[in-house]
């Protein structure tokens, strides 16, 4: 396979040319139009090192179906005590600025840097980039930041600072996305938490035929509320 280097203008190649781990390109830059023509076409920016953005297009790809969304007797409980307060699009830099400084375990560090966050908060700006904040006496301890497109959302990021703060902000999201008949989550890759809350593995092939259909349709721009 071939790491294509990306040239000016905001293309790309095809996801079938995509190394085994889902890398498929190098280079560009995060302006919003080369990230939604991206996201378009199933490719997104996962890390950066001193002068390059890496792009992947992994196979499979882990989404969620709203209607296949796994709410655990624990979260349940949690939701139903209304202990925590759920609002939408009201603080995104600092969702994203604590996604960022979040702990990942076997992670070193974050992929998140400065040129990520001032990316994200234009398509935030432009009205395709959301955030779901979870608080908790007033206080932001939870939440995500994703892209919309279409009928679909592609989930980036999450945090929490009180236990099960991130997983609250995602039934929320789901919960509000459904009632807007988006056809599915982009999760990414698989992680022990996406597949509790019901993400499941889709082959790349398969995930594109969803997402061609997906974006079909308009995107639901500017600042979302719940």
């Amino acid at each position: 396979m071939t790491v294509y280097l990306l040239i000016d203008e905001p293309v790309f190649p095809s996801p079938s040319e995509a190394e085994p781990d889902g890398l498929i390109a190098v280079g560009g830059d995060l302006s919003p139009l080369r990230l939604l023509n991206a996201y378009a076409d199933g490719i997104f920016p996962w890390f950066r090192d001193e002068e390059d953005v890496f792009w992947f297009s992994p196979d499979p790809r882990m989404v969620l179906f709203p209607s296949e969304l796994k709410v655990s007797s624990s979260l349940s409980r949690v939701i139903r005590s209304g202990k925590f307060e759920v609002r939408c699009d009201t603080v995104f830099p600092e969702v994203i600025e604590a996604c960022a400084s979040a702990f990942r375990p076997g992670q070193e560090g974050t992929w998140i840097d400065k040129e990520f966050t001032d990316a994200y908060t234009e398509l935030h700006q432009l009205g395709y980039a959301h955030s779901f904040e979870t608080y908790l006496d007033g206080k932001l301890c939870g939440g995500l930041y994703g892209v919309s497109i279409g009928r679909a959302f592609f989930g980036e990021s999450m945090f929490h600072k009180t236990s099960e703060a991130s997983k609250v902000a995602f039934y929320v999201m789901v919960e509000k996305i459904k009632t807007w008949q988006f056809d599915f989550v982009d999760c990414q890759v698989e992680t022990d938490l996406v597949k509790k809350l019901g993400a499941k593995p889709v082959p790349r092939d398969d995930y594109l035929e969803l997402l061609k259909k997906a974006i079909s349709h308009p995107t639901l721009k500017g600042k979302w509320v719940l």
